[in-house]
């Protein structure tokens, strides 16, 4: 795997997650509710979309829009239930009022995962201090990803954090892969794959018809398609479009 970028692909049921391993992703990231930018699937959807497909599933622990933890009671029993349905990857991250970590919710889900492998989502895009969340959280077992657009409004305007960041690989709090999503379009691709970054995120983009309708394999065989063109190619930096 190490020589082909990694497609994570959002799926909302069956149905996306079908088509998503089709087209080749290699992961999908499940969730529920994408009027409130994704919330916990239902046990019954993460067992319907495991015994459907057989690529890695990473599931949303969120269970309201925004990035405040909530009842983190409730956080903990819904990855405990979630884990006992068999879900071994996880996606989840929460802020507090002042745009920092919030390491006590944070930790206290972690702890339920028992070592799972997770991805901490955007709301690092929303922090007020970046390095300074990843150095709190740079010690947590199971962190292994980081979903960025490098900025709250999106990869466009987040490159250059990206690039910086993709810079830094392997410092203390940026030993996680990069896994870049949000607004992020195939021009930016072979910036991205230049500077290191080899794990790419897409929703919308696989959904042409918009997010009233299904994944497309085809989409998404498209973006696998171009990512491995890019890569073989092995181009440099490109003047951005």
């Amino acid at each position: 795997m190490s020589n082909r970028a990694v497609l994570e692909v959002i799926a909302l049921d069956a149905e996306d997650a079908i088509a998503a391993q089709a087209g080749g992703a290699d992961r999908l990231e499940l969730v529920t509710d994408m009027a409130a930018d994704g919330l916990t699937p239902s046990v019954a959807t993460f067992t319907a979309i495991r015994a459907a497909v057989d690529i890695d599933l990473r599931v949303m622990v969120r269970l309201a829009d925004g990035f405040a933890a909530g009842e983190a009671d409730r956080l903990v029993r819904t990855a405990g239930e979630l884990r006992a349905a068999g879900a071994d990857q996880f996606v989840l991250g929460f802020l507090d009022a002042a745009g920092g970590v919030d390491l006590t919710a944070v930790e206290r889900v972690v702890a339920e995962l028992d070592g799972c492998p997770w991805t901490f989502h955007r709301a690092i895009d929303h922090a007020a201090d970046r390095d300074a969340l990843r150095k709190q959280l740079a010690d947590l077992p199971g962190l292994d990803t980081y979903l960025t657009a490098g900025a709250s409004t999106g990869v466009t305007e987040g490159l250059p954090t990206l690039l910086t960041e993709a810079a830094r690989a392997g410092d203390p709090g940026y030993e996680q892969q990069i896994l870049v999503g949000g607004g992020l379009a195939l021009e930016h691709v072979p910036h991205l794959l230049a500077a290191g970054v080899d794990a790419f995120h897409i929703g919308g983009a696989a959904r042409p018809g918009g997010w009233e309708h299904p994944v497309s394999a085809q989409a998404v065989a498209e973006w696998r398609r171009l990512l491995e063109g890019f890569q073989g190619r092995g181009e440099p930096h490109a003047e951005p479009q």
